[in-house]
């Protein structure tokens, strides 16, 4: 049986390159996933049954591996698609993934409500779940679904909290700390993660201070082409003298 002791109070790495992007491929991936855990990285967040059997193959049987799919099907491409069906979570749970990420706000899903895929990737899988959510009331369904720990992963990409990003006050690219609060202030049964724009290590410190779980950390590590956006960003404000 899994044990998410060995992740608790420490920091995962989301190690994740979409088509299109320069870093797009399994095995520089994996490469990736190496360099993450050599760093103190706990675990690795990955996506992709490809990736994911790479990252398996590169960091060995000890390091945890929190695996997904993003598939985007016919009406749903702007709406669920982190590991929309029990296909793809049979997928990823076959490529090696310890604990199995799924959509889980209450949007309609493809094969039904969130609260139903909970209940078949566990039964069928045998994998703990990790739920994406992005509100109070989306975490307490996954949790009555059967989810075995829940993640603020979507807090500001669905409708309901999509406030969050376009707002145009500097908080709009900040991590949703209010959600966290609110979770851990119910003292929920299950492990909670933060994550979701979690760009500086005082933000991952700040998430552990409210009484996370753990912290997942994404594109601030391992998407060169968003840090250097950053520095770049900075460094014409200084120009511009802002």
């Amino acid at each position: 049986m899994f044990s998410f002791t060995p992740l608790q109070n420490r920091l995962i790495v989301s190690c994740q390159a979409q088509p299109g992007e320069p870093l797009h491929s399994s095995f520089i991936m994996g490469r990736m996933a190496v360099a993450a855990v050599q760093g103190g990285a706990a675990g690795i967040r990955c996506e992709s049954p490809g990736d994911i059997a790479a990252i398996r193959e590169a960091v060995g049987v000890n390091v945890p591996l929190i695996g997904l799919w993003k598939v985007v099907l016919p009406g749903y491409a702007n709406t669920v698609y982190i590991t929309p069906r029990l296909r793809d979570a049979q997928a990823v749970a076959d490529a090696g993934a310890d604990i199995i990420a799924l959509d889980a706000t209450l949007r309609a899903h493809p094969e039904g409500a969130a609260s139903d895929v909970i209940r078949a990737v566990r039964e069928s899988t045998g994998k703990p779940v990790m739920a994406d959510i992005d509100t109070v009331e989306a975490a307490l369904a996954a949790i009555e679904a059967g989810a075995d720990c829940v993640s603020t992963t979507l807090s500001g990409y669905t409708e309901e909290t999509k406030f969050l990003r376009t707002d145009a006050s500097p908080k709009s690219d900040a991590p949703d700390f209010a959600l966290l609060e609110r979770l851990i202030a119910l003292s929920l049964p299950v492990p909670v993660f933060a994550e979701g724009r979690i760009h500086t290590p005082e933000q991952a410190r700040q998430a552990l201070d409210l009484g996370a779980f753990a912290v997942v950390v994404g594109g601030a590590i391992t998407r060169p082409q968003q840090i250097t956006a950053r520095f770049v960003n900075a460094v014409q404000q200084a120009v511009r003298g802002q």
